[in-house]
């Protein structure tokens, strides 16, 4: 955004010659700060080996995203921040609109569309306040994406925990969107002679897993991680668990950070590109929150396992799905067990444990 007002007139006049019917219709606005809306730029202290410049520009910037914020936080129910120097992949829009709609029983506070700096995020309007407030606290300290890291780690983190139970609760809140539906393409930075050669690695990126919001959960497994595709990565969302030839015995193991009402599961192995690595002989497993006094059928009692849990399903054709007996609920854990050796490796490329509506 900009104040100099000649400037702000020719591409005004540039906007109107080029989007003359979206403008007439209202579907395109344009707006511009008064110049009284920014504070003196000029002695601001240089932070993290960025140049007087540099700073000043990222300065601006957190205060320009803050004035569009609060102009359109009551135009709509999101907020998606664009830039316009991108390209979008086709039907990005409905494709943005299912996924929102999709996650709309969740306490979300961002969908990433994008990898890159403040590209492709999406805010639910009534969270706008917030973030504006806190931008306006600390908009000299630090770029935007920075600032909304910190703000996620305030709502959410335990300072008596670790960082990877941080990690699990920010990851609730920041959902991420795979592949990617915006590349940037620009050169040119607002910022006088920087050369911006930003790419998006997700954008032409194959979909190898499927993205659900789980519970908190501390996860882990006695299979051997290939190249780093870790079950915490599959669990939030960031990549497919690949795991090396199961045996009887081995584990996969979700424990909840506190008890949860789980209607269904849905456990999903191999991928497009190796079919073949899928789970087998291996059974889906869930541990009451309360041991003692469930009021539970002969035929679910008959399922439970010397250690409490309850064998509730089994991998068929690499799949395992089903729904979880309500009289079992809360759930403290799911297990999945390998009861017999594997010829093949394993991928695990979905999980979706569903919470109960009610």
């Amino acid at each position: 955004m900009n104040t100099d007002i000649d400037y702000v007139h020719g591409v005004v006049a540039n906007l109107e010659k080029e989007f003359s019917k979206e403008i007439s219709s209202g579907l395109v606005e344009i707006i511009s700060p008064p110049e009284s809306y920014y504070p003196d730029l000029t002695n601001l202290k240089e932070t993290f080996g960025d140049s007087k410049e540099r700073v000043r520009w990222r300065t601006k910037q957190n205060l320009d995203y803050c004035f569009l914020m609060m102009y359109a936080q009551e135009k709509g129910i999101y907020y998606l921040q664009l830039e316009d120097d991108i390209i979008v992949k086709q039907n990005y829009f409905n494709t943005i609109k299912n996924f929102a709609l999709q996650l709309s029983s969740e306490e979300w506070m961002i969908l990433e569309f994008s990898q890159l700096g403040f590209i492709g995020k999406m805010f639910q309007a009534p969270d706008l306040t917030l973030i504006v407030e806190f931008i306006f606290m600390f908009y000299k300290e630090k770029p935007i994406d920075w600032l909304l890291d910190h703000i996620l780690w305030v709502k959410v983190c335990n300072p008596e925990k670790d960082a990877k139970h941080c990690d699990r609760q920010k990851a609730n809140l920041r959902i991420r969107f795979r592949p990617s539906l915006f590349q940037h393409v620009g050169l040119h930075s607002s910022l006088t002679g920087k050369i911006q050669k930003l790419t998006d690695k997700d954008y032409m990126k194959p979909l190898l897993l499927k993205i659900h919001v789980n519970p908190p959960a501390e996860v882990s497994t006695s299979l051997k991680v290939y190249q780093g595709h870790t079950l915490e990565k599959t669990y939030m969302g960031e990549d497919f668990f690949w795991a090396i030839t199961p045996i009887a015995g081995d584990y996969i193991l979700f424990k909840f950070d506190k008890p949860v009402n789980v209607e269904s599961y849905l456990f999903h192995s191999g991928n497009q590109e190796h079919p073949g690595d899928i789970l087998l002989n291996t059974t889906v497993e869930v541990l009451p929150f309360k041991s003692e006094g469930l009021e539970i059928s002969k035929e679910t009692k008959d399922k439970r396992l010397e250690d409490g849990y309850f064998r509730i399903g089994k991998f068929e054709n690499g799949v395992a799905e089903g729904m979880v007996d309500p009289n079992l609920n809360p759930i403290a854990a799911f297990r999945l067990t390998v009861i017999q050796n594997s010829a093949v490796w394993a991928i695990l490329n979905e999980i979706h444990i569903k919470k109960a509506t009610n």
